[in-house]
């Protein structure tokens, strides 16, 4: 869906104009996207949700029936979380784990670390050792594996398969399994194997990279004579800016994971999706400041900008946009800018060229006070975004729906 709900235009339209920007969220929208992909996922299957796609509370307690727990990043993310959904499961992943963050995940409790290298293993096993938790952390030995090549074409983000910062070179698996199996950590658990490789891929992709996942962990765990309980397969959902309507499927894709996991019936997969749960129940609403024409193409400058929606400028594509016409009369004695073509590029507020939200948009007739609301905005939007360049107000944040 392109156009805001009922609910949001209602609020959108309610809102001054000094209330703009500003982020709608549809709470029941994002509660209705998430049953039916829990729905749709097996037994064997555990949804954790990446709060880096959007760590607001209120999406988070939103997402909290449907999810098996909450996937963090770093230790401001820990925190927030372990503070936002009180008592629920949390795997801390992410490169560059500092000793006083993974102190602070052992004193709460956490019970899955992704580690990243060898270094990290040592510091984990050293930490665990001096705060002696109640339970044994258990460890995912994260890995950079190659990528199949299907899912190195359509990939929007390729995280393994080349050299990155992220996770463990394979070379080092027997290595690292060896030192979890033989005595050397008794203080951790070995849980299995984590690998998220790539974003922005579709269903057969997405199952074809965790078909080569688990044949990968289940030889590994088989060299060592060992069972992996646990295989975290990641995210990588593809969100179709350019078509929104056009969604994951996610019936397919748990009917793939169901006949995956059906010769392994006491194995666990883990999926970690972020943008793919919360970008459709968000739009970032503002109002069009100035209509105005350049070298034969027509801009509306709007209110915010990319500093406060660093998505398209970011991925580099349009943000879907819907036209909002006031219904207000102009309150203002000098004359209404107004386009005079068909289609007109909203650009915001800063002071560089790149500050573009979507270009070509068809909105005949489009004058200064009309409002528009760019959707899929409920991901990798205010949280990403470079808010205090230039100094301009910050958006006002409203959550429909809220229990």
């Amino acid at each position: 869906m392109t156009a805001p709900t009922p609910a949001v235009r209602e609020r959108i339209d309610s809102l001054s104009g000094e209330e703009l920007p500003a982020y709608v969220y549809d709470l029941d929208a994002l509660r209705t996207h998430a049953r039916a992909v829990r729905a749709a996922l097996p037994r064997q299957v555990e949804l954790y949700y990446a709060a880096k796609a959007n760590p607001e509370p209120e999406i988070l307690s939103a997402l909290g029936p449907y999810v098996d727990g909450y996937e963090v990043s770093s230790g401001g993310e820990l925190t927030h979380v372990a503070k936002a959904a009180p008592g629920r499961a949390l795997a801390f992943g992410g490169p560059g784990k500092t000793p006083a963050e993974i102190a602070t995940a052992l004193e709460l409790g956490v019970r899955r670390f992704h580690v990243e290298s060898a270094y990290e293993l040592r510091m984990l096993a050293s930490l665990t050792a001096r705060h002696a938790p109640s339970e044994r952390p258990g460890v995912l030995l994260r890995f950079n594996l190659p990528l199949p090549e299907a899912s190195l074409e359509s990939s929007s983000l390729a995280m393994g398969g080349h050299p990155t910062p992220f996770g463990l070179d394979p070379t080092e698996a027997d290595t690292l399994v060896g030192l979890l199996t033989d005595g050397t950590y008794p203080q951790l658990e070995l849980l299995g194997v984590h690998a998220h490789l790539a974003s922005g891929l579709d269903a057969p992709a997405l199952l074809a990279l965790a078909q080569s996942v688990v044949t990968w962990s289940l030889d590994l765990a088989g060299r060592h004579g060992v069972r992996f309980g646990e295989i975290n397969v990641g995210g990588g959902m593809n969100v179709d800016y350019a078509h929104p309507a056009s969604r994951f499927d996610w019936t397919a894709y748990g009917e793939g994971l169901g006949e995956l996991l059906a010769p392994h019936p006491d194995l666990t997969l883990r999926i970690e999706p972020g943008r793919a749960l919360t970008a459709y129940c968000g739009w970032y609403a503002t109002e069009v400041l100035d209509v105005k024409r350049s070298h034969g193409k027509e801009f509306a400058v709007v209110r915010g900008g990319t500093h406060h929606l660093r998505t398209p400028a970011t991925k580099g594509h349009d943000q879907p946009c819907t036209v909002l016409p006031a219904s207000a009369p102009w309150p203002h004695p000098w004359p209404r800018p107004c386009a005079q073509g068909a289609q007109v590029t909203f650009a915001g507020q800063l002071c560089t060229p790149k500050d573009v939200l979507s270009r070509d948009v068809p909105a005949p007739g489009l004058r200064a006070g009309d409002r528009a609301a760019f959707a899929l905005a409920g991901a990798y939007a205010w949280n990403i975004s470079h808010h205090d360049f230039l100094m301009h107000p910050r958006p006002t944040f409203h959550f429909l729906g809220r229990d």
